[in-house]
């Protein structure tokens, strides 16, 4: 599973970051998380605010922080 945080780093970006990696370890599910910060490369996954939330290609939440259970069930309905 891969997983993007699309954002500049602002606080709601580091903040999505940590609920996502604290969603993963509550499901001991395995994920690369990777950051993306390059706009021209956010601007590709055609959303309008950040941060974004991406698994497995697919753009699941953008403009909000997403709660860890929020993000839980994404990740399990990404795995089915």
């Amino acid at each position: 599973m891969e997983i993007k945080i699309l954002g500049t780093g602002c606080p709601n970006c580091r903040r999505l970051e940590k609920n996502a990696r604290e969603a993963l370890a509550k499901m001991a599910v395995e994920a690369t998380i990777a950051k993306v910060t390059d706009m021209q490369e956010i601007m590709t996954y055609q959303i309008l605010s950040t941060p974004g939330l991406v698994i497995d290609g697919q753009v699941v939440s953008s403009g909000r922080v997403p709660a860890v259970s929020e993000i839980s069930s994404m990740i399990a309905t990404a795995l089915s």
